[in-house]
């Protein structure tokens, strides 16, 4: 106890040393003894040798190796990781001499580039420079030879310079600095077109008149000077104008130039080009605005001067009327005239077919009837308007037992337009199916109406066999 009667602080009744004080559900506990071991600790004799253990010759720590690894096993990944930093040392000088070699190389694109635009600029200087002196040297030139053009003075004007001279009288000597320059003046009128150097530096939002335009008007100066104020005279001409006419032939007939033919036009609404063409009202107004005179032509004009000279009846001579056989094909066309020449043509076809046309004369009664034979295939359309064109008469051959054909038509419609008269052979009509009448009804769908239908056509019933 302490001095003031109070008893110390103390563990009493604890738990011993290696017990465990387990408690359960209910309130149940349970002391566990827990046994605890020391490791021995051998104390080598004073003076004795420590052994030397065989893992510490290869340099590995038996207190760090895992359990269970041989020494064959642990010298394996020593060397495994002994290569592995040697190859990571390569890899990263590898990589540094990589990188020094990129940056060299980097180096000389730079230093490449930088000389490549350091003679760009040299060069660009140098055009320039060259341009600049050749551009002073035409100017140069140039003033040159608008010092040579100065117009000179003319006889009235030296005649007055002469006549001032004689009659002027002494006056006193004035101010050199009071009387102007005239030939200074006239100097730096005649180069007021050159560039200088410090204008150019100068700058100025001024608008100054280009160097064509003072030439220009020194050339008009001259050319003035030198022929007076002569005019051109105006030339009015006779401009023939047809139904319709290209602008620039428009422009060739009245002389002027076609731009400002076309400017007319313009002026006038119509968006035209020298190519295109115009009526004859239109160009008519162009040749009166430009103050010429139109004269009129059409191509009807040249009917006026073709004089029909009638023929003679005692000089006329006469001739063997062209007989036209037409119709379809297989209708009977060469073999009708075969039987009229007593001739077998049809038998050297091919196919029995006639691919051309055939001319031939037979006499009769004493006079020359000259026959054409032309196909009836629908391929040898033109060889059939040729025929009607040339012909005086047309036979019309229909088959009676096939009627009114494509071609039959066709023929009928080159007759009517050849203008020529027309006679129908009915032919085939020995066959047991022909049918006359059919032919005849189908040829008033055309407007051929033969005599027995109460027209004016003539019909022939015949059989070229």
């Amino acid at each position: 106890m302490s001095e003031d009667g109070k008893k110390t602080l103390g563990v009493i009744g604890g738990p011993r040393s290696g017990n465990v004080k387990q408690s359960f559900s209910h309130g149940r506990t349970k002391n566990v003894v827990v046994e605890t071991k020391r490791k021995r600790v051998i104390v080598p004799k004073p003076g004795a040798a420590k052994p030397v253990a065989p893992g510490a010759v290869r340099g590995s720590d038996p207190a760090r190796r895992p359990a269970g690894i041989s020494d064959t096993e642990m010298d394996r990944r020593l060397k495994a990781v002994q290569t592995a930093k040697a190859r990571e040392t390569e890899d990263n000088k590898r990589r540094e001499e990589e990188e020094r070699s990129r940056e060299a190389e980097r180096n000389l694109r730079r230093e490449a580039t930088e000389a490549k635009e350091r003679e760009s600029r040299d060069r660009e200087e140098r055009a320039k420079l060259k341009a600049d002196a050749e551009e002073t040297q035409r100017r140069e030139a140039e003033a040159a030879a608008m010092r040579a053009a100065a117009p000179p003075p003319t006889p009235e004007e030296r005649a007055a310079k002469s006549g001032v001279l004689r009659n002027k009288t002494p006056e006193p000597k004035r101010e050199e600095s009071a009387r102007p320059n005239r030939n200074k003046n006239r100097e730096e009128n005649r180069r007021s077109g050159k560039l200088t150097v410090s204008q150019a530096s100068a700058g100025g939002d001024g608008r100054h008149r280009s160097m064509a335009s003072i030439k220009r008007k020194q050339e008009r100066a001259r050319q003035k000077a030198m022929s007076g104020t002569v005019e051109r005279e105006k030339v009015v001409r006779d401009v023939q104008v047809p139904d319709g006419i290209v602008v620039q032939e428009l422009a060739n007939r009245m002389a002027e130039r076609a731009a400002d033919v076309v400017k007319s036009l313009m002026q006038m609404g119509m968006m035209v080009t020298q190519n295109q063409i115009i009526d004859q009202d239109t160009a008519e107004l162009i040749v009166e605005e430009f103050g010429h005179k139109i004269v009129r032509v059409s191509d009807a004009d040249v009917e006026d001067v073709i004089h029909q000279v009638e023929d003679n009846p005692d000089d006329l001579k006469s001739r063997a009327p062209i007989i036209t056989v037409m119709g379809h094909v297989d209708h009977g066309k060469t073999s009708l005239l075969d039987a009229i020449r007593n001739s077998r043509v049809v038998s050297g076809e091919a196919g029995g077919i006639t691919q051309h046309i055939g001319a031939y004369q037979v006499k009769q009664s004493g006079e020359l009837l000259t026959f054409l034979d032309t196909p009836g295939h629908a391929a040898f359309t033109s060889m059939r308007a040729r025929g009607a064109q040339v012909t005086d008469i047309v036979i019309l051959v229909v088959a009676a037992d096939d009627a009114v054909m494509p071609q039959t038509i066709e023929a009928i419609n080159h007759a009517k337009a050849a203008e020529v008269p027309m006679i129908v052979a009915i032919n085939k009509v020995d066959r047991p199916t022909a049918d006359v009448q059919k032919v005849r009804s189908d040829l008033l769908q055309h407007e051929v109406i033969v005599e027995k239908m109460s027209g004016e056509v003539q019909d022939v019933e015949v059989s070229a066999t």
